[in-house]
């Protein structure tokens, strides 16, 4: 059985979605590695906001340092596990978006950590830990999950739109 063409478009929707999020991450990436020297921070905005190279060798705010291959197989197993479903023609678009972020987020960090060993983080807010387009695509893809799950799914069981 074919998929409905809104489903094969959602589907081009998304692929391109994860190409588009992969390059700009890997293309800024690359930018800052060739520019800046680790630890070097330029302000965009004066002790708000700045570019800052850091080499991240663990997970999310440098936890679990040095587990590098522990978090490629992950990556791996979760890239195989988001891209099954993503191959799933009932899934609305909402949620093929929210995967495709997360996807595109765990591949271009996966990237990094078979080149070099470690993610590349750049993105400095001096409130959080560096972070990373990738990281951001992961956390908005997976905040916009749970909020379809308990809020607007429920919504729409109990009738209320």
């Amino acid at each position: 059985m074919t998929s409905p063409p809104k489903n094969r478009f959602s589907q081009g929707i998304a692929f391109l979605y994860i190409i588009f999020l992969i390059s700009l991450d890997q293309s800024i990436k690359f930018i800052i590695l060739r520019n800046f020297t680790l630890g070097e921070s330029l302000p965009v905005i004066n002790s708000v906001f700045h570019i800052t190279l850091v080499f991240n060798k663990g997970a999310a705010f440098g936890i679990f340092a040095n587990a590098t291959i522990a978090f490629i197989l992950i990556s791996a197993l979760v890239i195989v596990i988001i891209s099954f479903f993503l191959s799933r023609p009932n899934i609305s678009y909402d949620t093929r978006l929210a995967l495709a972020s997360i996807l595109a987020g765990a591949t271009s960090n996966l990237i990094d950590r078979l080149r070099f060993g470690y993610v590349v983080d750049f993105l400095d807010f001096r409130i959080w830990p560096v972070f990373n387009i990738a990281d951001a695509a992961i956390t908005l893809g997976t905040l916009w999950l749970v909020w379809k799950i308990l809020i607007k799914d429920r919504k729409n069981a109990s009738g209320v739109v």
